[in-house]
C-alpha cells in the first residue's frame, strides 16, 4: 500500500491482506491453468473421427417425408464435408435413397439435419449411416 506525505509516495512496511490473498489466488489460477494445459498435452490422443448416427423424428412435409436425425463425433478430430446416406429398405431391397453433406462435424459434439424422401418410409426400415468425409 502506498502513502503520500508531503507530496513524496512511500510504500507502506506490511502490505494489507487483501493484496496478499488477490495474490495467493491469481498464483492458484495460473498454476491450475498450467497444469490443466500440461494434462490435456500429455493425455491428448489423435483420433480419426467416429460418427454415430440415431434417427430422431420422421413425419410427412409438403413436399415428402422427412427423416431428422443426429450425427456424433465423439473423436477429438473434426470431420468435414460429412456425407450421409438415407435409405428406405422394403424386404432388404432400397426402394429409395438420398444423401446430404454437412460441412463440417466438429470433434466431441453433435449435428442435427433431415434427409428428405419422395415417398412415404411408413413402416418399412430408414437406414441412415456417415458414408464419407474429408479430414480438414
Amino acid at each position: 500500500m502506498t502513502t503520500t506525505a508531503n507530496k513524496r509516495h512511500r510504500d507502506a512496511k506490511d502490505p494489507h491482506w487483501i493484496e496478499w490473498a488477490t495474490g495467493m489466488i491469481s498464483a492458484l489460477v495460473v498454476a491450475s491453468t498450467i497444469g490443466w494445459v500440461a494434462y490435456e498435452a500429455w493425455t491428448y490422443a489423435d483420433m480419426q473421427p467416429e460418427l454415430s448416427i440415431a434417427i430422431t423424428e420422421r413425419r410427412q412435409t409438403e413436399g415428402g417425408y422427412r427423416v431428422a436425425f443426429d450425427i456424433a463425433n465423439k473423436a477429438t478430430a473434426t470431420a468435414a464435408a460429412v456425407t450421409v446416406r438415407g435409405e428406405i429398405l422394403d424386404g432388404g431391397n432400397i426402394v429409395e435413397d438420398a444423401d446430404v453433406t454437412f460441412d463440417y462435424v466438429p470433434a466431441e459434439s453433435k449435428s442435427s439435419g433431415p434427409i428428405l424422401f419422395s415417398q412415404d418410409p411408413g413402416a418399412r426400415e430408414v437406414r441412415v449411416r456417415a458414408v464419407g468425409f474429408i479430414e480438414p
